[in-house]
C-alpha cells in the first residue's frame, strides 16, 4: 500500500495534527471534561469545526477516489480531495449567518494546520513545505473562487472547475469528471438537508459514496445527538 494511505489509516485522531490547545477538544461526550470548562458560543462553534473538518478527512474515501478518478496516491492529490470537502462545507455554513461564516474561518485554519503536521510527518524537508504551502495557499483561494462560481451554474460550468482544478487540467475521460460533478451535486443537496443549527452545535457531517449504489437514493441525515452544551 502506498505511503500515503498508510500515513492516513495510522492517524488514530485527527487530534494528533492540530495546535495544542485543539488537541484538548473531546471527539465524544464521554472524553474529558474540557466541554464543561468552556463557555461562549464561539468556543462551541470552535469544537463543531474541528468535528467538521475531521469528518472531512477521516470519513472520506480517498483510496476510492485515488482508483475511479486515476489520480496519483501522492500528497498534493490528498490536499486537493480534501480541499473540495472543505469547500463543500464552506458552502453550507456560509448560509449560516455570522456564527456560520466564523466557523468557516475556524475550518480553514484546521486545514492548514493539519496540512502542515501531515507534511512534517511524511518527510517533506521544510524549505520545500514551505514554499508548497504559499503555493497551495493560492491555489486554495483560485479554486474556492472556482468552485463557488460552478456550483452557481450549471453542470457544465461545475465541471470546467473541477476540471481546471480537482483535475489539474489533465482529466483525458470525460466520464471522471461526470462523477464528481454528481457526487457534487449530491452531496450539496445532502448536506443542505441537515438542520443548520445541529451542524453550529455537533460539526458532524457524513459523506454519501462516490458511487451510489442507489442512484436515485439520497438519504436522510441521521439526527446528530448532543447535550445542552453542544457536545
Amino acid at each position: 500500500m502506498a505511503l500515503l494511505v498508510r500515513v492516513l489509516r495510522n492517524q488514530s485522531s485527527i487530534s494528533q495534527w492540530v495546535p495544542v490547545c485543539s488537541r484538548l477538544i473531546p471527539m465524544s461526550p464521554t472524553q474529558g471534561q474540557w466541554g464543561r470548562a468552556l463557555s461562549g458560543t464561539s468556543q462551541k462553534i470552535k469544537i463543531a469545526a474541528l468535528r467538521m473538518y475531521t469528518s472531512c478527512v477521516e470519513k472520506t474515501d480517498f483510496e476510492e477516489f485515488f482508483l475511479r478518478c486515476q489520480m496519483p496516491d501522492t500528497f498534493n492529490s490528498w490536499f486537493l480531495i480534501t480541499l473540495l470537502h472543505v469547500w463543500m462545507c464552506l458552502v453550507r455554513m456560509k448560509q449560516e449567518g455570522r456564527s456560520g461564516k466564523y466557523m468557516c474561518r475556524i475550518i480553514v485554519h484546521f486545514m492548514w494546520e493539519d496540512v502542515q503536521q501531515r507534511g512534517r510527518v511524511m518527510g517533506v524537508n521544510p524549505y520545500i513545505l514551505k514554499k508548497n504551502m504559499i503555493l497551495m495557499t493560492d491555489n486554495f483561494y483560485a479554486a474556492i473562487l472556482g468552485y463557488d462560481e460552478g456550483i452557481l451554474s450549471d453542470d457544465h460550468g461545475l465541471a470546467a472547475a473541477l476540471w481546471r482544478t480537482f483535475f489539474n487540467r489533465k482529466c483525458e475521460d470525460p466520464r471522471h469528471l461526470e462523477l464528481l460533478v454528481e457526487y457534487v451535486r449530491k452531496q450539496m443537496q445532502y448536506l443542505d438537508s441537515i438542520n443548520g443549527e445541529d451542524l453550529l452545535l455537533t460539526g458532524e457531517v457524513s459523506w454519501r459514496p462516490l458511487v451510489e449504489k442507489n442512484p436515485q437514493s439520497i438519504l436522510k441525515p441521521h439526527s446528530p445527538t448532543y447535550n445542552d452544551e453542544g457536545l
